[in-house]
């Protein structure tokens, strides 16, 4: 393998991502003490990067199972889990924090997934172009390179998800910051990309 596409791969990874790492941190402290939760945090992100890696690979070869003018209307899946995670919040506002944690049972791989994607709808955008100009071999480069990565980002996420002084910040308020994290990156898609003639 060329190390030069190697390192391009994992250059244009990390710039592209660098937001998925809050948001996991966010998710692994949202499951923290949950059975599984740490599984299905990370299957809900390669499903959701695996689907982001398809559509780009489909429009890099010429078919497009989305329109331009839909993508930014996928700032509608973290919007509506956000304000879902607002209404568990509020709902459960003056429970123990015990009770809280049973009652939730931890993020859901497709709640992750859903995010996933639609937080990288943008990077669709910026694939597509790599990706038909890289041809088969350099595709299937980038694709196993972003795939190890994931891997690497669910790691660091967890990693300060479990940090003592930033796992103390997540459990007092991950459950307020989830919720605005998820609406403010539905609402920048959402305006960012003219949805609504926003």
């Amino acid at each position: 393998m060329d190390l030069g596409i190697i390192g391009q791969a994992a250059g244009l990874f990390a710039v592209t991502n660098i937001d998925d790492v809050l948001i996991l941190s966010l998710f692994f402290a949202q499951g923290a003490g949950h059975h599984g939760s740490t599984r299905r945090i990370v299957i809900g992100q390669y499903l959701g990067f695996a689907a982001i890696l398809a559509v780009a690979v489909a429009a890099a070869f010429g078919a497009t199972f989305l329109p331009e003018s839909a993508i930014p209307y996928l700032g509608l899946l973290p919007l509506a889990l956000g304000l879902k995670a607002a209404w568990q919040a509020w709902k459960h506002r003056d429970d123990e924090d015990d009770e809280q944690q049973t009652a939730e049972g931890g993020p859901k791989a497709l709640e992750v997934a859903a995010v996933t994607f639609a937080n990288g709808g943008d990077n669709i955008g910026v694939y597509v172009p790599v990706f038909a100009t890289a041809g088969v071999g350099g595709m299937s480069v980038y694709a196993i390179v972003f795939l190890i990565l994931v891997a690497v980002w669910c790691f660091t996420g967890r990693f300060f998800a479990t940090r003592p002084l930033v796992a103390k910040a997540l459990s007092r308020w991950g459950h307020i910051l989830l919720p605005l994290v998820l609406i403010a990156i539905g609402l920048l898609i959402l305006i960012e990309g003219g949805a609504f003639g926003l």
